[in-house]
């Protein structure tokens, strides 16, 4: 089995490790927050993130990045999507030139609007990195739940690896060239997510959410293709899939975060509240900049951004949404 190096000791990093150290694999495990490191390794849990998941005998705690990475055949990324540059670049120098690269990273860098593949690509040959991403809830994955991903890369031979890579008889893995369509489709359905808990959070039903996941999904596509991912992509896993599980679980931070907002609460207090780092809310930010960029029409994304930005309440969203001019479904 190969060694792997994983940067980021949060629940899916710690999850992904679980299931690598389970197959036999060695893995060190690396987090900017020395204590929770040494907690890590004083409990052999990451009581933090993952309660009630025991750590691997095969996943050991490292201190410094270059221990982590020593002699790793495969690097891991579990940084949030804002940190992922600086993880990246405090990582470049102890990377082996084969070494297979991995990130799990669902979001859009505020600042330059870009994916995380393009963030890695001024820095690595894209030809050794993979896009792993799907609807995967770390607090199941770490107990051992079925869960499916897909494993995304422009040279498929290494999306294979990273598939053979994970292949257990409770995590499944597809491949797929589509990077572009992936990276999209894992951020922007935290944006729907965080639009989903304000619904349930504001006491609608389930025909507001199934419109909003939909509708959400359609504006979703429209932006992809225009970025250039392959319409097929968001029928999949890491489109529908992964926005059907974020919009609908109590795990999705997003829509728990979403919620409180709908209830009332301020929200920058929620993302307090939810106590670990709410996608949504950078990526909602950078999506409303792309689409303006981009002229595609996102009136979900706009008015989600509109109402976490203060600009408007929770209800005079919906009441934007359901005001809009008539129009054919498809148009």
């Amino acid at each position: 089995m190969k060694t792997t190096g994983v940067i980021g000791a949060g629940s899916w990093g710690t999850a992904l490790a679980t299931v690598l150290a389970g197959k036999g694999g060695s893995v060190k495990i690396w987090d900017i927050d020395e204590k929770h490191l040494r907690s890590m390794e004083e409990n052999r849990e990451n009581v933090d993130y993952l309660p009630g998941v025991p750590l691997n005998e095969n996943i050991k705690i490292a201190y410094t990045v270059e221990e982590a990475l020593a002699d790793a055949d495969v690097v891991l990324f579990s940084a949030p999507a804002q940190h992922f540059r600086s993880a990246l670049t405090s990582a470049l120098g102890h990377i082996k030139d084969d070494a297979l690269i991995i990130n799990v990273a669902k979001g859009i860098e505020q600042k330059t609007l870009l994916r995380m593949s393009q963030i890695a690509a001024d820095h690595i040959d894209m030809y050794r990195y993979v896009v792993l991403s799907g609807p995967s809830h770390a607090e199941e994955v770490g107990r051992r739940l079925p869960t499916t991903v897909a494993a995304a890369s422009y040279n498929i031979e290494a999306a294979e690896k990273v598939q053979d890579l994970f292949m257990t008889d409770r995590f499944r893995v597809y491949t797929t060239e589509d990077v572009v369509g992936v990276e999209l489709g894992g951020a922007l359905k935290n944006i729907i997510a965080l639009g989903a808990g304000i619904s349930d959070g504001m006491g609608f039903g389930d025909n507001a959410k199934a419109a909003l996941m939909t509708r959400g999904l359609a504006e979703i596509t429209r932006l992809g293709l225009k970025l250039g991912a392959k319409p097929e992509t968001f029928a999949g896993l890491t489109g529908t899939g992964d926005l059907i599980v974020t919009c609908t679980s109590m795990h999705s931070r997003n829509r728990r975060c979403g919620i409180m907002i709908g209830e009332g609460m301020a929200p920058d207090e929620a993302t307090k509240k939810v106590g670990m780092v709410v996608e949504g809310m950078f990526t909602t930010e950078a999506a409303y900049e792309l689409a303006k960029r981009e002229n595609v029409e996102m009136p979900i994304t706009e008015a989600i951004y509109r109402a976490i930005k203060g600009e408007i309440t929770a209800a005079q969203a919906v009441e934007l949404l359901m005001g809009r001019d008539k129009k054919h479904e498809q148009g």
